[in-house]
C-alpha cells in the first residue's frame, strides 16, 4: 500500500479535502473541517491515523502490533497504523471508511 494509493482512496470519500495544517510533513484529510485521517509524508511503510470508535481501537491494538495509539492525537479514539501488510489492504479501507462515517454522521 503505497502513498498514492492511500490517499485517492481517502480522497474518493464525499467532500474529502487535503489540507496541511501542521505543516508540509503531515497530509490531513477532512470532512466539513473535521480529520478523518492524517498520514506522515515520506514515511516508508506508510502511516495513517484514522478516527476510530473506542472499543474498536483498542480491539485493533490488541490483535495487531502495527496499530497504535494515535501518534499525538486522543490515544481513546485515534490509532496510528503502520501499513506495513499485517492489516489487508480490504481492512484498511473498511477503517478508513468506518474513520469517515464517524465525522461525516453517514
Amino acid at each position: 500500500m503505497d502513498h498514492t494509493t492511500v490517499e485517492a482512496y481517502i480522497l474518493s470519500m464525499p467532500d474529502a479535502v487535503r489540507d496541511y495544517p501542521f505543516g508540509e510533513s503531515v497530509a490531513v484529510y477532512k470532512f466539513n473541517d473535521k480529520m478523518f485521517a492524517l498520514i506522515t509524508e515520506g514515511k516508508e511503510p506508510v502511516q495513517i491515523s484514522l478516527k476510530c470508535d473506542p472499543l474498536l481501537a483498542q480491539t485493533l491494538r490488541e490483535r495487531y502490533e502495527t496499530v497504535l495509539p494515535g501518534y499525538h492525537l486522543n490515544k481513546k479514539h485515534w490509532n496510528t497504523i503502520i501499513l506495513s501488510g499485517q492489516l489487508s489492504w480490504d481492512e484498511v479501507q473498511d477503517l478508513i471508511r468506518h474513520s469517515y462515517l464517524l465525522v461525516s454522521g453517514g
